[in-house]
């Protein structure tokens, strides 16, 4: 299962990455933008996922994935069940919703080009 201190660790490694103490929620951001939040009973992290992939991402595994809350829902955000990661995965999710919140060169430099497109992410 991974932990707080596995996010945190990975997290932190991040260039620009800012950890913050908010309503009982650790969140991590570049800037003002979160890109990764856990919820105040660790048992939950939200991070920062395409809105137009998120549907299909909860459909097929709705019991490792759930929208965010109404009101949150209007942002490009999802959530997951830390218990149903490990911790590949958990570097993978948090180092791509950080690839959505710095500049492309930012990424590239850090992180080489996105898997996915062989660029970096905006």
């Amino acid at each position: 299962m991974v932990t707080v201190e596995d996010v945190r660790r990975v997290a932190s490694a991040l260039p620009r990455t800012e950890e913050h103490l908010i309503r009982d929620r650790v969140k991590f951001r570049v800037g003002r933008i979160v890109y990764v939040a856990l919820s105040a009973d660790e048992e939950w992290m939200g991070f920062a996922f395409p809105k137009e992939e998120r549907a299909a991402l909860v459909a097929g595994e709705p019991d490792r994935f759930r929208l965010p809350r109404l009101s949150d829902q209007r942002f490009n955000w999802v959530d997951v069940r830390l218990a149903a990661l490990d911790e590949d995965e958990m570097r993978e999710l948090v180092q791509d919703a950080w690839r959505m919140v710095v500049p492309k060169r930012v990424a590239a430099a850090h992180l080489g080009p996105s898997p996915v497109t062989g660029a970096p992410r905006r």
